[in-house]
């Protein structure tokens, strides 16, 4: 059975209007295109298990440094880092607009944001190509910054809201780990390879041909 694509909005629809021109374009000049994308599901269920070694990590190190790990949570840590990783997962797009936009040629009239709303899921897309690096970096700084910095600091302090919401923080950069371990497997070889943000997919798009 063939697999049934999502509807796409109205802007998705422009941005998927202007990448099949991008596509075309960059045929013509003789580069092959590599689909680095996974489905929402893919992604979702893929997030966990990328992730879950870091989780462990962070988890083990909380407990060795605070032996009290379990008696020093109350009831109120779990829903308040719930709340606050809700309203993080907003900053965490804007993390990854914010270091796209520092490499893209045209800054940050080439960042775009959406929601896949079937899957409650938001995303931030850059419409310029950007070389391996930018692109790679700019998928991991959220969860950088986010999730691996307040689990290390939640371990010096002590603080069992700050290890919660990071342990969020850090399965909810499970879907760009997962992205990043795509790109790291993909191997171009000495082609000279241009990285395109998906418009409207989680992934990206390699185009590469020999130098």
């Amino acid at each position: 059975m063939a697999k049934k694509e999502r509807k796409l909005s109205q802007k998705e629809l422009e941005r998927k209007a202007r990448f099949d021109a991008v596509c075309e374009e960059m045929a013509q000049k003789g580069y092959r295109k590599q689909d680095l994308t996974v489905g929402v599901a893919a992604a979702n269920v893929g997030a966990l298990v990328v992730m879950l070694p870091f989780l462990v990590l962070a988890a083990w190190a909380y407990y060795r440094v605070n032996s009290g790990v379990i008696s020093a949570f109350s009831p109120f840590v779990l829903p308040a880092a719930c709340l606050l990783f809700l309203l993080l997962i907003v900053v965490h797009e804007a993390v990854h607009g914010i270091t796209w936009g520092i490499f893209a040629r045209n800054h940050f009239r080439s960042i775009d944001f959406g929601v896949i709303w079937q899957a409650l899921t938001p995303y931030c897309t850059c419409a310029d190509p950007l070389k391996k690096g930018q692109y790679v970096l700019g998928s991991v700084m959220p969860t950088l910054l986010l999730g691996f910095v307040p689990a290390a600091v939640s371990v010096a302090m002590g603080s069992p809201l700050l290890f919660a919401v990071s342990e969020l923080m850090i399965l909810g950069g499970g879907g760009d780990f997962l992205i990043l371990w795509k790109i790291l497997l993909h191997r171009t070889g000495g082609a000279d390879a241009v990285y395109y943000d998906h418009p409207y997919e989680c992934g990206v798009v390699v185009f590469e041909k020999d130098r």
